[in-house]
């Protein structure tokens, strides 16, 4: 009842431009920690986009490219390795403290010459091209970047640049006038930002309480107050949501639907993400090394059935490495991903396989429907003649010498294929920094073609050589892009916006409305 009041109230406080509301959402998971510098998980982006804000904004209403000002009102490419930015004045952090320049340099140069190791890898898989950020008074800034850069505003958008303020995070621990890897542990549990609401309450792994921030620079948030609470079981979600423990649950399966659908008090919505779920193949295991028993074991799988199995045909097979949102880069014409599994056998054949065990790694609830796409996995490799086993557990298994193959998820980071595949199978990316993937001299100037070419076609070109590589010789294959569901009381509009990497929990103003 409390629930449904509050909803009823929302409707009518709307109506009056009064702002007073508070909201409940389960979640499938809820992040350890909260820092958008070090954070790439799919569960931790959910939670940045309230509270923090980046110095270039984008329209999320659409999947088109269409920046706009955020805590940058304009931005100028004085050079072809600078851009200057004009910082907005009035910008208060959640602690009161005014934002300047020197927040900024400090936030950008925290990333651009990590000290911080978490910092270093997100330094090193995206923004690896920018050298500093300079102060040139107290409201403008500059950015260099070590060659020219085609992807300035894309980058300059990304969730790990977000604005933090430096004198707070300096005071968390240690000396408050010099920066330690303590402050930004300190600064994970106790985040301040920009954003609409700020983090009132945060138990890791647990919960998170989003209150409305006065002092927001922008158009007010349209809630008082929100909190995500874990709830790690789908049926404990829309119980929650039936019974009114929560409002807006996350990640339905599509088998679950029913169970909403046939209830006039709740509704469902989905739609594919822009992730795929994947299956990693360690490049350097022992047994694996002869990449004709990875082509095999990618050729063996039949993804359409498995998309009508577990997603009812709702996701997204691809045939590469490649998504809509990529705009210019889209590139459904290569054939990169394939089912054979006559091929699967003679590759299996030719490479000398003797039965060996194969195993596959997969956290039991951390992706939906992960486990049984495994198992059907299983199966689909027994009838090419090879010997699977799955390996339940929530230990990280990606950088063990010792694993063989696993799930994993490859979200879009940002709408480019390098903010996608790039991310993670760059030279010296993660997957090559983990050991189970390589890179050659050849691989590496196709990538720098690739990643640094100002024409499009250039770039396109030389996507396709490297997709050509990873069919020769993968680590991976995409499996589909899941359609994800999430459930709401009726008389609640929300949906994940389009403009957005996957899952963000968006509740700015004109994200969520009543009726």
């Amino acid at each position: 009842m409390k629930k449904l009041l509050a909803t009823t109230a929302l409707a009518s406080v709307l109506a009056t431009g009064a702002f007073s509301a508070e909201l409940t959402v389960g979640a499938a998971n809820v992040s350890s920690y909260l820092d958008p510098g070090r954070d790439h998980s799919n569960v931790g982006s959910q939670f940045y986009y309230n509270v923090f804000d980046t110095l270039i904004g984008r329209n999320h209403d659409t999947t088109e490219t269409e920046w706009v000002p955020a805590l940058a009102t304009s931005w100028t490419l004085i050079e072809p390795t600078v851009m200057e930015l004009k910082l907005r004045e009035g910008v208060t952090f959640h602690n009161g403290e005014a934002m300047t320049a020197d927040d900024v340099v400090f936030s950008l140069n925290r990333m651009f010459q990590a000290e911080f190791p978490p910092y270093q890898v997100r330094s090193r898989d995206r923004l690896n091209n920018f050298d500093r950020a300079e102060k040139v008074d107290d409201y403008t800034v500059r950015v260099h970047a070590k060659r020219a850069e085609p992807l300035w505003e894309t980058l300059l958008n990304l969730q790990q640049v977000m604005i933090v303020p430096e004198d707070y995070t300096k005071s968390l621990a240690g000396d408050p006038n010099a920066i330690e890897n303590d402050d930004y542990e300190a600064f994970s549990l106790k985040p301040v930002g920009t954003g609409p609401y700020r983090v009132a309450e945060f138990v890791p792994g647990e919960r998170i309480v989003w209150e409305r921030f006065d002092g927001f620079w922008g158009e007010k948030a349209p809630l008082d107050r929100v909190t995500v609470k874990h709830m790690p079981e789908t049926a404990s979600r829309i119980t929650a949501l039936k019974t009114g423990e929560a409002d807006i649950v996350t990640n339905i399966a599509p088998d679950q639907l029913a169970l909403i659908d046939s209830d006039p008090a709740i509704k469902a919505a989905g739609a594919p993400t822009a992730l795929f779920h994947v299956m990693i193949m360690n490049q350097n295991h022992p047994k694996l090394k002869d990449a004709r028993i990875r082509r095999a074991l990618s050729l063996a799988i039949d993804r359409d059935t498995l998309n009508e199995a577990l997603w009812l045909g709702k996701a997204v097979v691809p045939s590469t490495h490649t998504m809509e949102e990529f705009g210019q880069l889209y590139m459904p014409e290569l054939t990169t991903f394939e089912y054979d599994p006559e091929q699967a056998k003679a590759l299996l054949k030719e490479a000398g396989y003797d039965g060996f065990e194969i195993t596959f790694d997969t956290a039991a609830g951390y992706y939906t429907n992960g486990l049984l796409a495994a198992q059907a996995i299983m199966e689909m490799w027994a009838e090419v003649g090879v010997k699977g086993k799955v390996n339940v557990g929530d230990k990280w298994t990606g950088n063990s010498p010792d694993l063989m193959v696993r799930n994993w998820s490859n979200p879009m980071y940002f709408a480019d294929p390098f903010g996608s595949f790039g991310v993670m199978w760059a030279p010296g990316g993660p997957s090559q920094s983990e050991g189970r993937f390589n890179t050659d001299a050849d691989y590496a100037e196709i990538w720098d073609r690739f990643r640094f070419s100002g024409d499009v076609e250039l770039r396109r070109a030389a996507y396709a050589e490297l997709m050509e590589k990873i069919k020769n010789d993968p680590p991976v294959l995409p499996l589909y892009r899941p359609y994800e569901s999430w459930a709401m009381k009726a008389g609640i509009d929300w949906a994940p916006k389009p403009g957005h990497i996957p899952y963000v929990l968006d509740f700015r103003a004109g994200s969520i409305s009543f009726n």
